[in-house]
């Protein structure tokens, strides 16, 4: 049962990521390289503080925490590209989509093929998605903001099958996010820097609570979790972020996305109870 609400937790902190980063953005109360930066360094200030408050262990830097950083910088910088060209759902569908082709791939070729069962599931969760955020009318005027996405949902894949092999989930996401610091802004450096009051704030918040400690909780459950699972459960962002912006955006919900999340819902908890095959590599 705690599984089940600290991975549901996890999923709503995601979904408030793409929500404060959109209108952070689509508002113009600040950049997207300033609220990437902003972002990535609150976090990362936060999380050393809490590790020397409340932990014993020593912030330490290893091999895997530096292909973690370079994995989240890539998400964090492709994010918040994307999304000054992409509108929210066809954004959480070609980011989540490309997570979960990317581990299910990663899965198949390093010792457990997905299922069956967790095939279908993992397709009648995509189709789902693909019903609630993808309209017969709509068009891509801007491909370098698809292209951008993508980067995001493989750099967040490679941070998420790394962090499976991760021993202390606050020590292992500090790292990470104080080692990506300097990469992002180094990236955005000789960008143009345009923030308001209120942008800074939402990037802190994005940067501090939704990130920092959804990353730490994420971190936390991973273990716990199969690769293929992992990568669907993710599936639900996009679903949260449709019912949030309803509810705070008044944004209308209808049949067909009523209809998307039980599909989806529906594909996840198929991809969660179906059993695992390992992969003979001999």
């Amino acid at each position: 049962m705690r599984l089940i609400f600290m991975t549901s937790l996890t999923m709503i902190a995601f979904a408030v990521n793409s929500i404060l980063n959109r209108l952070a953005v689509d508002s113009e109360i600040i950049d997207s390289s300033s609220f990437a930066m902003v972002r990535v360094s609150s976090g990362a200030l936060v999380l050393w503080v809490i590790l020397n408050v409340k932990s014993s262990e020593s912030l330490t830097f290893e091999k895997a925490q530096f292909l973690g950083a370079l994995s989240l910088a890539a998400y964090i910088i492709g994010f918040s590209l994307a999304y000054a060209t992409l509108d929210a759902g066809l954004g959480a569908l070609i980011l989540f989509g490309t997570v979960q082709i990317s581990i299910f791939s990663w899965s198949a070729l390093w010792g457990t093929r997905p299922s069956m069962l967790q095939i279908c599931g993992a397709g009648l969760a995509f189709i789902g998605l693909l019903i609630a955020l993808w309209p017969a009318d709509n068009k891509i005027s801007n491909m370098s903001g698809v292209w951008l996405m993508i980067i995001a949902g493989i750099g967040w894949a490679c941070y998420t099958i790394i962090g499976k092999t991760a021993k202390d989930p606050l020590v292992t996401t500090t790292a990470t996010f104080v080692i990506a610091t300097p990469i992002v802004t180094v990236f955005f450096l000789n960008g143009e820097i345009f923030m308001t009051q209120f942008g800074v704030i939402a990037a802190i918040f994005s940067g501090a609570v939704t990130s920092g400690f959804g990353y730490m909780l994420w971190y936390s459950v991973l273990p716990q979790l199969k690769s293929v699972t992992a990568s669907v459960v993710q599936l639900s962002v996009p679903i949260i972020a449709i019912v949030a912006g309803s509810l705070l955006l008044d944004e209308a919900v209808t049949g067909t996305i009523i209809i998307s999340v039980f599909l989806v819902l529906g594909g996840i908890l198929i991809a969660i109870i179906s059993p695992k095959i390992k992969v003979d590599h001999r």
